[in-house]
């Protein structure tokens, strides 16, 4: 991993995408969370309500199996429509009498003759190695439509740095954003950008820009000592990687003489923690998730096997490391629900 000591951008810089599968086997699906799909529903509400998101037809770059538009699409009164892309959608090609369309491909150059009102593009430039080339290329298929509003969601470095989240660099992340460094990679790509800020509790960045040529206009994404502070941020965190890997695996090592242990979260944070701390999966009992598809399965790399809420029972765990704090309250009302006797406890501040 590098940063950019001009703009704060930090990117694996020896990222090979041919190690990358994008297929209908991909799932990165997070709204088996009624925390996350609260979320979703309320992105979805503000811009329909608040940014007049309405009889426009939508164009989602890296739409996953299409939850956010469908929600956009099925808005009541908004008359949207919607059309996505990517390669890793399963459904239907056609729904809503035609209102929603999906493409089982990357957006690229072939797709820039498509006009659209709006052009979404959630958690997926972290995933592009050229990030330039992507905003070029959404930007190119805008030129005729110098009114069309554009919105782009990744995750925060910034955040990840300062809260010492090792498990949130992992090989598909290859571009992380600050503030900044989002907002001059659109500058750079052609867009003015409206504004930067962040959501779902500091973790994500929320860009809002439209094509033209004004300069960053926003006083929350001026520099103002923000890279000084990531590239700081950054080499500090590179010196500590190490030594908060080894305390981290001592303190699992005094949860597991408690009982079983379990991590919570079994996507790519849950996936890249274990690989860390755990490679021979002797210390980690299992790894929980709420997504049916991936339990009865097992994490790449380890082999822990991924398992239900409700399976903690069974297997005596007693602790359960959460991957992301932002779905404390919602595992806790879940735990006491069900009757299971399990302490959620977090890395932070280890």
């Amino acid at each position: 991993m590098a940063v950019c000591r001009s703009c704060g951008f930090v990117f694996n810089r020896l990222f090979d995408f041919s190690k990358l599968s994008y297929d209908e086997s991909y799932d990165n699906t997070q709204s088996c969370s009624a925390h996350f799909n609260t979320y979703l529903d309320s992105l979805v509400a503000y811009l329909v309500e608040q940014k007049n998101v309405r009889n426009c037809t939508i164009v989602e770059v890296g739409c996953g199996k299409g939850i956010f538009l469908r929600k956009l699409v099925e808005y009541p009164g908004a008359n949207n429509r919607g059309i996505g892309f990517d390669p890793s959608y399963v459904g239907l090609e056609s729904e809503i009498d035609g209102r929603l369309v999906f493409h089982r491909k990357f957006y690229d150059g072939s797709s820039a003759d498509l006009e659209a009102d709006v052009v979404i593009c959630r958690h997926v430039i972290e995933h592009v190695p050229e990030p330039l080339l992507l905003l070029r290329t959404v930007r190119a298929a805008l030129e005729g439509s110098p009114n069309a509003r554009v919105y782009f969601e990744t995750p925060c470095v910034d955040w990840i740095l300062q809260n010492k989240v090792v498990w949130d660099f992992f090989y598909e992340h290859c571009s992380l954003f600050t503030a900044y460094s989002l907002a001059v990679a659109f500058s750079e790509s052609g867009f003015a950008v409206q504004d930067v800020h962040h959501v779902f509790d500091e973790q994500y960045l929320w860009l809002e820009a439209r094509p033209g040529r004004a300069a960053i206009g926003n006083e929350r994404v001026d520099n103002d000592g923000a890279v000084e502070n990531t590239v700081r941020s950054s080499l500090a965190y590179g010196e500590q990687e190490e030594a908060n890997r080894l305390k981290w695996l001592a303190y699992l090592s005094e949860l597991k003489a408690e009982g079983a242990l379990a991590l919570w979260g079994a996507g790519a944070k849950g996936v890249t923690f274990a690989n860390l701390v755990d490679p021979e999966a002797t210390l980690i009992d299992c790894v929980v998730d709420l997504n049916p598809n991936k339990q009865s399965g097992f994490l790449p790399g380890t082999g822990h096997p991924v398992v239900s809420p409700l399976e903690l029972l069974t297997r005596n765990v007693k602790n359960a490391v959460l991957m992301n704090p932002n779905y404390r309250q919602e595992n806790l009302t879940l735990l006491e629900e069900s009757g299971i006797a399990v302490k959620l406890v977090e890395l932070a501040g280890v």
